[in-house]
């Protein structure tokens, strides 16, 4: 079975898929906070860190623009509306995990998203996914990485 923040990663990821679909399709009746609650309700048996399905999914939802300005330069050949929604969503999540500096060691990260990636993804999706993360990882550890001002964290983002 899968660990609890694992599949908790995997409800944040099916509500901002579907949010960001409908967006797409100019449905104005799209809510995040709606969605999410019937996602959360459907594994509640299995689901007991609620909290930190609706702070990663409305966090990256907030910040995605900013995430993009992030990831952007680290996939230069790959303009941002270009990559495949799934791989753009698994890394905009996983690039705000890594930044936020919370409680997940950045290579539990970085394993989590290739792993939503090899489920979730194309068949190259992974290798982008993997590759992207650690040039972005390294580029933080080395503080080479410019940060929007306008990102918002519930932590500090430390470089180490």
């Amino acid at each position: 079975m899968a660990s609890n923040r694992h599949l908790g990663r995997i409800l944040a990821l099916q509500s901002l898929y579907e949010t960001d679909f409908r967006v797409s399709c100019d449905d104005d009746s799209t809510d995040l906070s709606e969605i999410l609650d019937r996602n959360i309700k459907r594994y509640s048996k299995s689901v007991d860190d609620v909290a930190f399905i609706r702070s990663l999914a409305s966090k990256v939802n907030t910040n995605s623009a900013d995430l993009d300005k992030v990831i952007q330069p680290i996939a230069p050949d790959w303009p941002i509306d270009q990559i495949a929604r799934m791989d753009r969503l698994v890394l905009r999540m996983s690039a705000y995990e890594l930044l936020d500096g919370g409680d997940v060691p950045p290579k539990v990260v970085i394993n989590e998203a290739v792993e939503l990636s090899k489920a979730f993804g194309g068949e190259n999706s992974s290798k982008f996914i993997n590759g992207v993360l650690g040039t972005l990882l390294k580029r933080l550890q080395e503080g080479k990485l410019d940060l929007p001002k306008s990102l918002t964290f519930d932590k500090k983002v430390d470089k180490k």
